[in-house]
């Protein structure tokens, strides 16, 4: 037969049975025998629940069952923080770290994967599921780490703009996904080398409306690998975004400032405006008249402020940031090559942000890939097939 357990309220009811049979008279052991219990528990129960009432042995129950319910509760605390210690410092931002911190847990911590996935909130079913790419995802690797690679300062987006004009139909966030995984990042400084890759505003007072519209110029100074200075003039189309001209020699003054704009109101025509900043080439009589008689407007932007000129400004950011920083120059005349070079690489390739990731001024297609050595032929990737077949990498 199977041992009673008796409850708490029980016990006491007993215990006051005995009380009662002892003041009526009866020995001790006699109220002990007529409860049905032995001795040694009875002094037990005595000595656990004597002198309380049968609503006081409900509470204390209640005190008990919610000290374990916290005593719990700061058990998975601390299993939770030593489980975040374990993890990794920072945030898991992608299933794919998670995945990977989880499975690190288990085998430090022997805890449970159901108990580490809550932990790190990752679904369980994430983490079971096996990665599985696409059957181009290799393909597609390989030319964004040679697009990258080529173009050493273009972040994610920009490469995206490039593949999708080469032949891929692929997003920003898939090329994203690769781009981490690969740990491909755009340098915030780098130094000055020979030949790195082979390159071939915000308060705006008059804002342009169509083409030729509204003109901006500002000068950029560099140095070549002599300790020389030279300056570049960049004249940049405000509506379309396109660099018209960027005029390079040893020193530019205002009859300077005058021949390259007449050789650009030739080939294009008269500009409505031609915005700048109040530098001295800029502000010469001899400039203001020019314009003037050619049927132009000058449009000079608030002393000791860049940002009212503020396509130029990004222009020339640009430039610096992505040839000047990176380029070693041995003389002028290879100064003007490379960076007439470039220009025509800005205007003509290189997707812009601002209009939708395409390029300024594009004349033909040339695919991204033109200037890339020649590889094996590689098949193109099976949902291209009806679409657009991928180019070959010439």
């Amino acid at each position: 037969m199977p041992k009673k357990i008796h409850k708490p309220e029980e016990v006491v009811a007993k215990l006051r049975q005995v009380d009662v049979l002892v003041s009526q008279g009866q020995t001790t052991a006699d109220a002990i025998r007529s409860i049905g219990v032995t001795e040694v528990t009875y002094y037990r129960w005595r000595k656990e629940f004597g002198g309380l009432k049968a609503d006081q042995v409900k509470r204390l129950r209640e005190l008990e069952t919610e000290n374990a319910r916290l005593r719990k509760a700061v058990a998975d605390l601390t299993l939770d923080k030593l489980i975040l210690k374990e993890a990794a410092f920072g945030k898991l931002l992608s299933p794919a770290r998670r995945r990977v911190c989880i499975e690190h847990v288990q085998r430090h911590l022997a805890v449970s994967e159901r108990r580490v996935c809550v932990a790190l909130g990752q679904h369980r079913s994430t983490q079971r599921k096996t990665p599985r790419g696409r059957d181009d995802e290799d393909l597609l690797m390989a030319d964004i780490i040679e697009l990258a690679r080529q173009y050493g300062r273009y972040g994610y987006r920009r490469i995206t703009a490039l593949l999708r004009d080469a032949g891929w139909i692929v997003n920003a966030k898939r090329v994203e996904r690769i781009w981490r995984r690969e740990g491909l990042k755009v340098p915030a400084k780098q130094p000055k080398r020979g030949r790195l890759w082979l390159n071939d505003g915000s308060c705006i007072r008059l804002r342009p409306e169509h083409r030729d519209h509204v003109w901006s110029y500002d000068f950029v100074e560099d140095r070549t690998h002599d300790g020389r200075k030279f300056r570049t003039l960049n004249v940049v189309d405000e509506f379309t975004r396109e660099c018209l001209a960027v005029g390079v020699a040893r020193k530019l003054k205002a009859v300077d400032v005058i021949d390259v704009l007449s050789d650009l109101f030739i080939l294009r025509g008269v500009p409505g405006h031609v915005r700048s900043d109040n530098g001295p080439e800029f502000v010469a009589q001899a400039v203001q008249d020019w314009i003037k008689a050619v049927g132009a407007k000058t449009a000079y932007i608030a002393p000791g402020s860049p940002w009212e000129n503020g396509y130029v400004e990004s222009f020339n950011a640009r430039l610096r940031d992505e040839l000047l920083d990176g380029e070693i120059f041995y003389s002028l005349r290879e100064a003007q090559v490379i960076i007439e070079s470039w220009r025509r690489h800005y205007n003509t390739v290189r997707p812009h942000s601002a209009i939708g990731y395409r390029p300024p001024a594009p004349e033909v297609f040339v695919p991204a890939f033109a200037a890339w050595p020649a590889p094996q032929p590689r098949p193109a990737p099976p949902a291209m097939l009806t679409l657009a077949p991928r180019p070959t990498l010439n």
